[in-house]
C-alpha cells in the first residue's frame, strides 16, 4: 500500500537543503495579493514581498530600511497616525483598520491593514508583521452599489409621494370645483349688497389659488394634461425676458446666453414658461442682497450611460444659475419633494421645484440640481430634441363661445358636490340638465330620454368615465360629449378623442366648451 505524502514533504523532497524558514520565506514572498513584510521596532521596513512592491511600486532595494510612515496620506502622518500604530499593536497585541494609503507615485489606494506584534520567547519586542490589502476596487464597487440603492431608494420614495400626491389633488380638485362654481354662481346674486360682494371675491381668489396649487401637485405627479407642441427654446425665453426682468426686481441682473444651434422641444409654452419662472424665482431668493443670474441654453448629445437615467439622444438644455446661498447635500436631495422648502413661513409652499420636476418627467426629460453650499445652485431642464421641420405659425385668435339654444344636458358625476354645482353653473345659462351619479344609471337615464350633450367625469367606481364613452358611442353614435377630469394619462379609446374640461373649472370655462362641442 502506498503511503500518502503530505505538500509540506513534497516541498522538502523536492527543494534539498530548504529549511523551514526558507520555505516560509518563499511563501511569503511568492505572495501578490496581500504585501506581507516585517518592522523593526521603530518602523523601519526590514522584508518586502512581490505583493507589497505590486500594491506600493517600490521595490525592496529601494524601500528596506525606510520608515513606514511614506505610505501614510500627509494628513495622517501629521496627525501622528504611523506612531498610534506601532503603539497600539505593541499595547493591544493587534492593530487593524481601513484607510487611504499612498503609492510611490503618489497615488493613493484604499487598503485594509493589519499589524502585529513579533516577540521573542521572553516577551521582548523585535518588530510588527504588517499585512496590507488593497481594497479600492471593492469600495468603489461598495460606493456605486450604495449610490444605485439610494438612487433607487428616492425614486421609489418620490413615487409613491407622487401617487399621493396625485390622488390628493384629485380630491381637492372635486372640492375647488364646487367651490369655485358656487362662488361664481352667488357673486352674481349679490351686485346690491356692496358689504359682502368684496367677501366673494376674497373667497374666490383664494380658491383659485387653491386650484393652482393642486396643478403644481398634479404636475410634480406627472399628472397634469399637457398641450405639447413643438417649441423654440431660444424663442420662448427671449419672449420672457421682461417678465423675468419685472418679476425679480432691480438687484438681480439677468443674462442670457443661447449656444447658435438649438433643437426643437415637444413641451406646453404655458407649463415651461410657469417652470422657468419658478426657478428664477428660487434663484432670487437665494441671492437676498442681489447678484447675477444666469439663463443657459444649450444643446448637449447623450450616451447610453449618462448618469441622468435618461436615453441617448439629444437634449435642449435649460439651465439657471445663481450665485446665492447654495444647498447641503441633506437639502439637494430632498429640494425636489412636495411641500419640502427651506424658506421662511409664508414664502413658499415647496411646490415649486416639485412641479418642474414633474414637469420634465412628464415631458421624457430631467430635471438635474447641482449646489454647493454657500456658491450656489444651477438647475437645469433636460428636455429631448425632436426632429421635426420648424414653424413660424402665429397663435390663432381666441374666438367667443357660439351662441346656442338652450340645451338638454345629462351630467354624471360621483361627487354630488361637484355633480350639484356643474348643474346650477348650466341651468344658470339656461340649459336644462339632469344628472346622473353613475355610469349605470346614466346608462339608465339614456335609454329613457333623448339628451344634447352629455357630460361625464373620469374618475368614477366601477365604471370611468372613458369606459362610459365607449358604451355611449356605441348606442348614441351622435350624441356630443364632453370629459371632465383633473388627471392627464387616460385609457386608449374612444376617451382620447373627446374634448376635455381640466378640473377645476369657472363657470365661463364649462359654458364656452358646451358652446363649442354642441355647435361642431
Amino acid at each position: 500500500m502506498q503511503d500518502s505524502v503530505t505538500p509540506a514533504q513534497t516541498l522538502r523532497n523536492e527543494g534539498p537543503g530548504l529549511d523551514s524558514a526558507d520555505m516560509f520565506r518563499l511563501l511569503v514572498g511568492a505572495v501578490t495579493d496581500y504585501a506581507l513584510y516585517m518592522l523593526d521596532p521603530t518602523g523601519l521596513v526590514v522584508s518586502w514581498n512581490a505583493g507589497a512592491q505590486r500594491f506600493k511600486g517600490y521595490t525592496a532595494n529601494e524601500i528596506i530600511g525606510q520608515h513606514f510612515s511614506r505610505f501614510y496620506t500627509e494628513e495622517d502622518v501629521r496627525a501622528g497616525l504611523p506612531a498610534r500604530v506601532l503603539e497600539t499593536a505593541a499595547r493591544e497585541g493587534k492593530f487593524e483598520a481601513e484607510g487611504w494609503r499612498r503609492r510611490k507615485d503618489g497615488t493613493r489606494f484604499w487598503a485594509h491593514v493589519v499589524v502585529d506584534p513579533i516577540r521573542d520567547p521572553a516577551g521582548k519586542l523585535l518588530g510588527f508583521a504588517k499585512i496590507t490589502r488593497d481594497l479600492t476596487e471593492r469600495r468603489e464597487a461598495q460606493r456605486k452599489l450604495d449610490e444605485a440603492r439610494e438612487a433607487l431608494f428616492q425614486s421609489q420614495k418620490l413615487e409613491a409621494i407622487g401617487q399621493l400626491t396625485g390622488g390628493m389633488a384629485h380630491d381637492f380638485n372635486n372640492l375647488l370645483t364646487a367651490i369655485i362654481g358656487s362662488l361664481e354662481l352667488v357673486q352674481k346674486r349679490v351686485d346690491d349688497q356692496p358689504r359682502v360682494k368684496p367677501l366673494i371675491v376674497n373667497a374666490l381668489q383664494a380658491a383659485l389659488r387653491g386650484a393652482t396649487l393642486t396643478q403644481r401637485m398634479l404636475a410634480f405627479a406627472r399628472r397634469q394634461e399637457l398641450k405639447a407642441e413643438p417649441t423654440d427654446i431660444r424663442t420662448l425665453v427671449s419672449g420672457m425676458a421682461d417678465l423675468l426682468d419685472r418679476s425679480l426686481g432691480s438687484a438681480i441682473r439677468i443674462v442670457i446666453r443661447f449656444t447658435p444651434a438649438i433643437g426643437q422641444v415637444r413641451v406646453d409654452r404655458n407649463q415651461l414658461e410657469m417652470a422657468l419662472l419658478n426657478l428664477a424665482v428660487n434663484a432670487r431668493d437665494a441671492m437676498p442682497n442681489g447678484g447675477e443670474l444666469v439663463v443657459e441654453a444649450r444643446e448637449e448629445t447623450l450616451g447610453p450611460a449618462n448618469g441622468l437615467g435618461l436615453e441617448a439622444g439629444r437634449y435642449a438644455v435649460l439651465s439657471v444659475i445663481d450665485q446665492g446661498t447654495g444647498m447641503d447635500e441633506t437639502t439637494l436631495r430632498r429640494a425636489t419633494e412636495p411641500f419640502y422648502t427651506t424658506k421662511g413661513l409664508g414664502k413658499g409652499t415647496g411646490l415649486g421645484l416639485s412641479m418642474v420636476h414633474g414637469l420634465a418627467e412628464q415631458l421624457g426629460g430631467r430635471l438635474h440640481l447641482a449646489s454647493t453650499l454657500g456658491k450656489g445652485t444651477t438647475a437645469s431642464l433636460w428636455l429631448p430634441v425632436i426632429d421635426e421641420p420648424r414653424r413660424a405659425e402665429p397663435d390663432a385668435p381666441s374666438r367667443p363661445p357660439p351662441e346656442i339654444a338652450p340645451l338638454r344636458i345629462l351630467a354624471v358625476d360621483d361627487d354630488v358636490l361637484v355633480l350639484t354645482n356643474t348643474a346650477a353653473m348650466l341651468e344658470d345659462r339656461g340649459h336644462r340638465v339632469t344628472v346622473a351619479c353613475s355610469a349605470s344609471e346614466a346608462r339608465e337615464i339614456l335609454k329613457r330620454e333623448a339628451f344634447d350633450l352629455l357630460i361625464t367625469d373620469q374618475g368614477m367606481p366601477g365604471v370611468t368615465g372613458a369606459e362610459l364613452i365607449e358604451q355611449v358611442r356605441l348606442l348614441y353614435p351622435g350624441l356630443p360629449i364632453v370629459l371632465a377630469t383633473g388627471y392627464a394619462e387616460l385609457p386608449p379609446g374612444a376617451a382620447l378623442s373627446v374634448p376635455r374640461i381640466a378640473k377645476p373649472f369657472r363657470q365661463e370655462q364649462l359654458l364656452e366648451i358646451v358652446a363649442r362641442v354642441a355647435a361642431s
